[in-house]
């Protein structure tokens, strides 16, 4: 095999690992393509999607149209890395009424500083019509279920 069809496989397949998950549907005979999973955010996604503090620095005004979780991460993280994969089935399991978003404390100093975030996994949770709540360390995936459940969704219903 030539170096140049070798390197071309490899990067193929580099390529195909490392691209996100994608559901697709059919609405209206339309296909749509949804990515699935957490989501990584930014200063700028953050002020869009979660609070803008920059407009509102002294109120917590949600911005969500759906509760969410926010998991605070280091890529050298130990107990992140543990936490991430549980984050993501999570993600799946409550897809439609829970989002799932993640702030690596790393690029996003702002972000971590605003919430005070000192030790990591932090794990904020976002309910609707309420102030967020903060718990860290790698919790469990039945502790983070009970608390979806508990903090986020019986709240949202309450809401609605």
């Amino acid at each position: 095999m030539t170096r140049t069809l070798l390197f071309s496989i490899i990067l193929a397949f580099t390529t195909l690992s490392c691209s996100a998950k994608k559901e697709t549907k059919t609405v209206n005979n339309k296909q749509t393509e949804n990515k699935m999973g957490t989501i990584e955010l930014t200063k700028a996604d953050f002020l869009t999607k979660v609070m803008n503090f920059e407009k509102n620095p002294k109120d917590w005004v949600f911005l969500g149209n759906k509760p969410c979780i926010i998991d605070f991460y280091a890529n050298w993280c130990g107990p992140c890395k543990m936490l991430s994969p549980i984050m993501e089935e999570l993600s799946h399991e409550y897809a439609g009424k829970v989002d799932f978003y993640k702030i690596n404390t790393e690029e996003q100093q702002e972000l971590a500083a605003l919430f005070g975030i000192q030790s990591i996994p932090s794990i904020l949770f976002c309910p609707m019509g309420e102030k967020p709540q903060m718990a860290m360390g790698a919790l469990p995936k039945e502790t983070l279920k009970q608390a979806i459940n508990e903090v986020l969704l019986k709240k949202a219903e309450a809401v609605k």
